[in-house]
């Protein structure tokens, strides 16, 4: 992989905050949804797949090399800890493993509706994440627990995409009585609105 703070444009000596900062710039102005029916399109999706890679190998980083802020292990979706006894639900792992999102996308598309297990669920959260779309894959990773309770894997995704989004900025906002992802969504979006 490239030099993460490279991709970012700033220093190894940036702060969370200067890190953040450049991460959402660089992800509001190659966001995907921004060049729909344009030439440059898959470009663009390239280069926000380099982006996300690259915020989160700094995370990483900054998070002691594979543990996050509450010692837990860090679960990176492009290495799976389990194999699928469906077939389907394995060709869509491997494209993922691969970094083919686009595939994994259309495999998953392809499922019916009456199929749509669990592990569909899961796989359609961590295509969702490497897309930028962390809210609507928090939706899939819960959804994909509800089906299955007692699968670590997706438990373990969801809560760490769950803390993630929770120490996302100011840690004294953090620490607000009352304050949940979805409040944090909606300050983030009213924010965006206001940017425009």
């Amino acid at each position: 992989m490239t030099n993460p703070y490279e991709v970012l444009g700033i220093s190894p000596n940036a702060t969370n905050e200067e890190v953040r900062d450049a991460y959402r710039a660089l992800a509001k102005k190659y966001h995907p949804d921004n060049y729909v029916d344009n030439p440059i399109s898959d470009l663009a999706e390239e280069k926000m797949k380099e982006i996300n890679e690259a915020y989160d190998e700094i995370l990483r980083q900054r998070a002691g090399e594979s543990k996050n802020s509450d010692g837990n292990s860090y679960t990176n979706t492009s290495g799976f800890s389990q194999k699928s006894s469906d077939p389907v639900m394995q060709k869509i792992r491997d494209a993922i493993n691969r970094g083919d999102y686009k595939q994994a996308e259309t495999l998953l598309n392809e499922v019916d509706q009456t199929r749509r297990t669990a592990e569909w669920f899961f796989l359609k959260g961590c295509v969702l994440v490497h897309s930028g779309y962390y809210f609507d894959a928090m939706r899939y990773f819960d959804r994909a627990c509800e089906l299955d309770p007692s699968n670590m894997e997706y438990k373990t995704m969801r809560d760490n995409l769950r803390t993630q989004s929770q120490s996302y900025g100011n840690p004294q906002a953090r620490n607000a009585g009352g304050c949940n992802m979805c409040d944090v969504c909606a300050a983030l979006y009213c924010l965006d609105c206001l940017c425009r």
